[in-house]
């Protein structure tokens, strides 16, 4: 069973205003952060997918949005969803939250009542923007001795790069990604997602999970610093360690394998397959599928080391064969291959896909101004704990009434006048 908080003093023993107890809530139970409260202040991609992930496992999650404008993805489209003009970009990583609207240079006492009543506080500001505010980690960490703190920013609170904007596409240029990633004898190409600010999310959520692991045996709070350029060189593994131990630097393969031959995505007749052989078993097992046995007596063709030697040879005879059929007939003849394959799929192919279907990936829930929308749900599974889909994307705004109200204990007064003040919305 997992920890839950319980709001009681109990300063003498811990020096904050927590303890812990068992959840005797069945339901809470499976959920392995229900009772955890998370405040967040990120925007765009990599800090608000973490705080999703961390809301898929039961977490509450408060996002601290602007006042008018919230979230800068809220208007990165099109394409936009309903009346309101919601952004499908919004909507991919905000499931499971409360929209809070608070003008942070006003609402300073807001803020920091929320940071009593949290366990955790994630951010991805520049460097030194919310200290200036009076929200950094030196200022929380009085307010909230408790509360694990976590920054996700560019390039770190540190270093000749600390103060400048980061963004997933200049990290992944910086770190090496873009000039490893497109065709072999062409331009350099970003990945189709935001793969740096995805990576980045997860390493924050790992980072917060063995945090609050810690706090169960000091009691403390701490900062965790994230940023994106660590995270895309930390992602490097194999190339950056050719370099670092070899000197050997790296080049553009487009979908081919440096170090294994045959792995690339093959035209075919009516599009393109990928295949990877990564043992010599697997490559002959493929020779035979293909119907070219007769090369395994090849000696060109018969070690890994030898076919990356003699890899424009042989992918000549493999590139002319995949030509010969289609997709579809080259995935009757691939069944029960003991080499991995997969037809390149477009988006519309990917969701249509029978195992896509089969796990129940996409889910589908009623948005308070859209309708019904269909988001991509999480990818991990437990066999006991529950790690699901709650609650839409909120609105703008929508829990600013709410959590004032039932979280801070604000008196309808008190909110009234927040708002003419405009400090809330």
């Amino acid at each position: 069973m997992y920890l839950m908080p319980i709001r009681k003093c109990t300063p003498a023993k811990i020096g904050i205003n927590w303890i812990r107890t068992y959840s005797t809530n069945k339901d809470d139970d499976r959920s392995p952060l229900s009772g955890i409260r998370i405040l967040d202040l990120t925007r765009i991609i990599a800090g608000p997918y973490c705080t999703m992930l961390l809301g898929d496992l039961g977490a509450e999650i408060f996002k601290i949005e602007k006042p008018g404008s919230g979230d800068e993805s809220r208007n990165w489209g099109p394409p936009f969803l309903g009346d309101a003009k919601e952004a499908a970009y919004f909507l991919c990583v905000n499931r499971n939250k409360k929209s809070i609207c608070v003008d942070l240079k006003k609402g300073k006492d807001i803020i920091y009542d929320l940071a009593k009543k949290c366990d955790i506080l994630v951010e991805n500001y520049i460097p030194g923007t919310l200290s200036r505010m009076g929200y950094g980690y030196d200022h929380i960490k009085h307010v909230a001795p408790h509360l694990i703190y976590c920054s996700l920013t560019g390039y770190g609170s540190e270093g000749p790069y600390a103060k400048k904007p980061g963004y997933d596409v200049i990290a992944s240029s910086l770190g090496g990604l873009m000039h490893i990633t497109g065709p072999k004898d062409g331009s350099p190409c970003k990945a189709g997602v935001a793969v740096t600010d995805i990576a980045t999310g997860l390493y924050a959520h790992g980072a917060i999970m063995a945090a609050l692991l810690q706090r169960m045996k000091t009691k403390k709070g701490q900062w965790i610093q994230c940023d994106l350029l660590s995270t895309q060189v930390a992602s490097l593994i194999n190339i950056g360690s050719n370099y670092l131990n070899a000197g050997k630097e790296a080049k553009r393969w487009g979908s081919e394998h440096e170090s294994i031959v045959p792995y690339e995505a093959f035209k075919t007749k009516d599009g393109f397959m990928t295949v990877g052989a990564g043992s010599d078993l697997q490559f002959k097992n493929l020779l035979e599928k293909l119907e070219i046995a007769e090369l395994q007596n090849d000696e060109r063709f018969q070690s890994n080391t030898n076919r990356v030697k003699n890899r424009d040879e042989l992918l000549l005879i493999l590139r002319k064969k995949f030509k010969e059929k289609t997709n579809k007939e080259w995935n009757e003849i691939f069944q029960g291959a003991s080499f991995p394959y997969g037809k390149i799929n477009t988006i519309k192919e990917v969701f249509e896909d029978p195992h896509v279907q089969h796990v129940k990936l996409v889910r589908e829930m009623d948005h308070p101004t859209i309708g019904k929308i269909k988001i991509v749900g999480p990818a991990v599974k437990y066999s006991y704990a529950k790690n699901d889909v709650r609650s839409p994307p909120p609105i703008l705004g929508q829990h600013t009434h709410e959590v004032l109200q039932t979280i801070l204990n604000y008196s309808e007064d008190t909110i009234n006048n927040l708002r003419d003040e405009n400090i809330i919305q």
